[in-house]
């Protein structure tokens, strides 16, 4: 991942201008004016805080979210969900954010099994009727982890679906904050389960073929796949990092989901490729950093 940039936390007015424009006005007495060169200049807008304590949440995104898989086989289970999940073992975002008693009442989970960054305009579109002061985003696995890497969305078109929800947002919620998490590291998903008998086997059953297809041959053409899925996936968070720095009320996770080293524990006993229970504390513990800090 290429090095992350920091949204700046605040813009300091331009005072010594107006200072000295008016020390300039006061030693000439009188309505004269001021020196030439000392005159008050415009301060610029100030970058709006950010709330570390919003009032409610709603998640978007896709089965990662949904917490597809944690549970029982081939089943969402949404108690789980990092955003928006009741389960003591994951203390998810709006818990902690909110508390046990308001999360149930004051988040929303819109996120679908299977979407992709196409989905989100509409997921978008359903999430702003809560009118949430805060949108938690997870997407582009899916865009990714297609039959083959021709079928994977293009990196233009990513751009202008998650362009596309955004607008969504903004047109209604101007001020609404915004978390948007990397897609996560797909190679590294290969290299956790591609030694696993049972990984193999599930992944076989066409679990994002694109990456994890023939998960045992070194064959030049299966790494040079690989590599192929995982430069579409560092291209997409290139994407969100740059949509969101247009923003001023969105943060980025800086790589934070992407860079995490997750391992078995961290994965599905049932598929070897969606969060387990303790994965999706892992992404509640990294999203809750971001946004509080």
């Amino acid at each position: 991942m290429p090095k992350r940039r920091h949204l700046s936390r605040a813009v300091f007015a331009a005072v010594t201008a107006t200072v000295l424009g008016v020390a300039g006005c006061d030693a000439v007495g009188g309505n004269s004016p001021a020196p030439s060169g000392t005159e008050a200049r415009p301060s610029p807008k100030p970058t709006p805080a950010w709330d570390r304590s919003p009032a409610s949440i709603a998640a978007v995104g896709d089965s990662i979210t949904t917490g597809f898989d944690a549970c029982t086989v081939l089943s969402d289970c949404p108690e789980v969900s990092w955003v928006t999940g009741s389960s003591p073992q994951v203390d998810s975002l709006a818990v902690r954010l909110l508390g046990k008693a308001n999360a149930a009442e004051r988040s929303w989970n819109h996120a679908v099994t299977g979407a992709r960054m196409a989905d989100l305009p509409g997921q978008m579109a359903r999430a702003v009727a809560h009118r949430p002061e805060l949108v938690a985003v997870m997407a582009g696995a899916n865009d990714a982890c297609r039959d083959t890497t021709d079928a994977m969305t293009s990196v233009a078109d990513f751009r202008t679906q998650f362009e596309d929800a955004m607008g969504t947002l903004r047109k209604a919620l101007p001020k609404t904050q915004v978390y948007v998490a990397s897609v996560p590291n797909l190679m590294r998903l290969w290299e956790q389960g591609r030694t696993s008998q049972v990984g193999r086997q599930v992944w076989k059953l066409g679990i994002c073929p694109s990456m994890l297809g023939d998960a045992e041959s070194l064959t030049a053409a299966a790494n040079q796949r690989r590599e192929t899925v995982q430069g579409r996936v560092e291209a997409y968070n290139e994407v969100l990092e740059e949509v969101c720095e247009k923003d001023r009320h969105c943060r980025f996770d800086d790589g934070a989901v992407y860079d995490f080293r997750f391992g078995a524990e961290q994965l599905s006993q049932w598929d070897w490729f969606h969060p387990s229970v303790n994965g999706q504390a892992r992404l509640a513990d990294i999203a809750y950093r971001r946004i509080t800090n």
